[in-house]
């Protein structure tokens, strides 16, 4: 990937704000592997490293040779592999932090949670950073931060980005389909996100850039384009998903904020995780669950834009018992920073009634049609009902009631209770 030219064509931006990143080098080619080692010290990577896996992610990597590249390139390898990484936690990223202090770099094998842990570790650590990436589930490779469980509350954790992202397509086109098929529901959830980051500019004058809008824009159409290749075994497909899932991730770095990959569908997603993680429940793949959030807040979105041609919003006066009163104990703390001061106060009646129309265009503009949008979901092989994440409806109308108060971030939910209005209403 030519990073040197993406952040040429960002030079002197209207927006006003220099756009750089730590990233170096992302090589994503067929047959790969074997030239890691290489790759990684033409980059200046240390040779005393920690690589982290589990017992899936390394089992795939060594058989295309991954350790035998490394140790032929001089690498002195200390490993931690877990059974099966299934969610981050606080405890891990401890962990890894306690056996890495005298290692110079760490190299994580995998994806989602495997990454994320040793993000924040090579972060507090000041280690160098490489994902060797397995499967193209998720668009946080090159993200500066990372979700992290704590307190049974799901926390972004601003970090560094991994100095190299490294892809073989042999290996990202053999994985699970349902992996991939995560990545392409994350991918679709960039609609959302850039309709939210452009009304939080309208409203409260927060910050955007239109040049990142569009660099997430087209990494999302590369994938939409190839619907019907993200259930094969097509190395070709896979690395240009996998191009794209980088690309979203770069444009996080470069509007130093994850609006340009997220809106309220990630929200929906981490309430629904808090929620079966505090009662010892798996909460599904992170992509997968945001697909099938990003399919209902499409209809959502569309209904509302449909049925609601005037609002006469009031003064947000959230009713703080009933809401405490769907997280559990220890989650509370990090819900009353994040609502103290409320977002919503920001927000200036008279203003948010004028600019409606021009938010409903907003949402004509960019969310697309729900039925299309389905369509091309199951073509993917995509999760799209509530049952294909284990969420049942009770669960899901109270993620739609309360997720919003897990962000400090204008979401068209978390407004809709000032316009008088319940999202569950506009589902059908």
């Amino acid at each position: 990937m030519d990073l040197k030219s993406l952040l040429k064509s960002l030079e002197n931006c209207p927006c006003g704000r220099p756009h750089t990143f730590d990233t170096k080098v992302v090589e994503i080619y067929k047959g790969l592997t074997p030239d890691a080692g290489k790759i990684l010290t033409d980059a200046g990577f240390p040779k005393n490293v920690l690589l982290v896996a589990d017992c899936n992610t390394i089992a795939v990597a060594e058989k295309e040779g991954l350790s035998a590249s490394l140790e032929a390139a001089g690498f002195q390898i200390k490993r931690l592999i877990y059974k099966n990484m299934m969610y981050a936690r606080i405890e891990q990223v401890h962990e890894i932090e306690a056996i890495a202090k005298d290692v110079d770099g760490i190299i994580s094998v995998g994806t989602g949670s495997l990454n994320d842990i040793c993000r924040v570790s090579s972060f507090d650590l000041d280690k160098k950073f490489c994902i060797f990436a397995t499967a193209p589930s998720m668009d946080g490779f090159a993200s500066d931060t990372a979700p992290i469980i704590e307190n049974n509350f799901k926390k972004s954790f601003f970090v560094r980005q991994p100095m190299v992202i490294l892809a073989d397509t042999n290996i990202l086109a053999k994985a699970p389909t349902e992996l991939k098929a995560a990545g392409y529901g994350d991918m679709v959830a960039k609609y959302l996100g850039i309709l939210e980051w452009r009304i939080a500019h309208l409203l409260i004058g927060e910050y955007y850039c239109e040049n990142v809008a569009q660099i997430t824009l087209n990494a999302l159409q590369k994938c939409i384009d190839l619907t019907d290749k993200v259930t094969a075994n097509d190395p070709e497909a896979a690395g240009a998903i996998m191009e794209a899932l980088v690309l979203s991730g770069l444009a996080m770095k470069l509007a130093l904020s994850s609006r340009p990959a997220s809106g309220a569908e990630h929200v929906v997603s981490h309430y629904l995780e808090c929620y079966k993680v505090a009662r010892g429940i798996w909460p599904e793949f992170h992509g997968k669950k945001v697909g099938v959030a990003t399919v209902k807040l499409c209809r959502l979105y569309r209904n509302l834009a449909d049925r609601v041609t005037e609002i006469n919003p009031v003064p947000d006066k959230p009713d703080w018992d009933d809401i405490y009163a769907h997280f559990t104990p220890d989650q509370l703390p990090d819900l009353e920073k994040l609502n103290n001061p409320s977002i919503c106060d920001k927000v200036d009646l008279e203003k948010f009634k004028a600019a409606w129309p021009e938010i409903r265009q907003m949402i004509y503009d960019v969310v697309p049609d729900p039925d299309v949008l389905y369509d091309e979901m199951k073509r993917a092989g995509c999760a799209t009902e509530l049952e294909d994440v284990h969420v049942t409806d009770e669960l899901f109308r109270d993620a739609l009631h309360y997720h919003a108060y897990m962000r400090y971030r204008i979401l068209i939910t978390r407004l809709m209770p000032m316009m008088q209005l319940d999202p569950v209403d506009f589902l059908n």
